[in-house]
């Protein structure tokens, strides 16, 4: 078991305030992970939406590496900020050198780059910098991207929160989304630690996905470079959101019904049968079996709640206009909006979509049994 809590507000808020929330519910993690997705960012940030933001961990090496790469690509750091470790390091923390997050200037000749070659590039160089650092273990990096800071640790996140100092002026956003860590691995690695991000889309799951290696095997052999790593099963339906998406150019609602179907016979009377038994089979390889309960962002900072079919992971959705709130269990919720309108809280169902679009007016619910295609 893990624990899940996603915020999206009209306000910056401190990525502390999910950490907050998120130990409301502490007794469904074990501090072998804490990871942290911002997204939408203010401070420092807010003016610089388009430059790509690199975020890791690094050695003294592995810093000068990266340096050294990114300046023989032509890319020059704009802003930076500067985690001061203190001496006392809480237990269960590792001793690191270097918490990054770092905002850069393109090169000059990536003007010529259209929008999805210079997805693709900023993709290709988290990559390469992740490979140049597995050897040595001298750099982690979780994000490179415009608008991203993404933050993981090992450890209890209260600790890691002050230990860090997040609650700091210039780390703040509209979207978070943290997740705590019950470890179901054989070693803890920081890759395994949810969320997880490909290209503007990042998920995170409460629960296990028994059919991992068949996912797994299918996204592999599509022949694009972010389908890999892999240290956790759940990393798959952050891909599986990205191939609906970018690939098969489906909106959000596909999703569902390519990672849990409807059944033959409950696809005999619904509106859009042919086209959902065709997307059924076609996409057989991307169903999942859980229990899961996955929270989710896109690119343009919609969130998002979905289940398995089997509901055995809880969820909830509570909030008023200009602030919602995603979360796995009710407590966290009471936590972060102790003062919602509680009778509007929605746990979503088996079949159900629930999503919080990025003007956050409302819940709005999909079911699997709606009319699927748009007149």
């Amino acid at each position: 078991m893990c624990r899940l809590l996603a915020i999206t507000s009209d306000d910056f808020i401190s990525p502390v305030v999910g950490i907050e929330g998120l130990n409301a519910m502490h007794e469904g993690y074990d501090g072998s992970g804490v990871g942290l997705l911002l997204r939408d960012l203010g401070g420092p940030f807010e003016n610089m939406k388009d430059s790509p933001i690199l975020s890791g961990i690094f050695s003294e090496s592995g810093l000068k590496k990266l340096d050294n790469y990114m300046l023989d690509l032509g890319f020059t750091t704009k802003y930076k900020i500067s985690f001061k470790i203190p001496k006392n390091r809480p237990a269960g923390i590792p001793q690191r050198d270097i918490y990054l997050v770092r905002a850069y200037d393109y090169p000059n000749e990536w003007e010529k780059f259209n929008r999805n070659q210079l997805y693709d590039q900023l993709m290709n160089i988290r990559l390469q910098l992740k490979k140049m650092g597995e050897a040595e273990k001298d750099m982690i990096v979780f994000s490179f991207w415009p608008d991203t800071i993404m933050i993981k640790e090992i450890g209890d996140p209260l600790d890691v929160a002050e230990y860090l100092e997040l609650d700091r002026k210039d780390l703040k956003a509209r979207v978070i989304m943290v997740q705590g860590r019950q470890n179901t691995n054989y070693s803890i690695d920081l890759y395994s630690c949810h969320p997880f991000f490909l290209q503007g889309f990042s998920t995170m799951t409460n629960g296990e996905n028994t059919a991992f290696i068949t996912n797994k095997e299918f996204l592999s052999s599509r022949g694009f470079a972010g389908y890999n790593g892999y240290m956790s099963d759940s990393e798959i339906f952050t891909h599986i959101l990205h191939y609906s998406v970018v690939k098969l150019g489906l909106d959000l609602e596909a999703y569902k019904h390519i990672i849990t179907p409807l059944t033959d016979s409950m696809l005999e009377t619904h509106p859009d049968a042919a086209f959902l038994r065709h997307l059924k089979y076609s996409c057989r390889q991307m169903i999942i079996d859980g229990p899961n309960c996955v929270v989710g962002c896109l690119p343009d900072n919609t969130l998002f709640m979905v289940q398995d079919r089997k509901k055995l992971r809880p969820g909830i959705i509570g909030g008023d206009p200009g602030m919602y709130v995603l979360s796995s269990e009710t407590c966290g919720l009471d936590a972060v909006l102790p003062n919602r309108d509680k009778s509007k809280d929605f746990q979503p169902m088996h079949m159900d979509t629930a999503i919080v679009a990025p003007d956050r007016k409302n819940i709005r619910v999909v079911k699997q049994t709606d009319p699927f295609l748009k007149n």
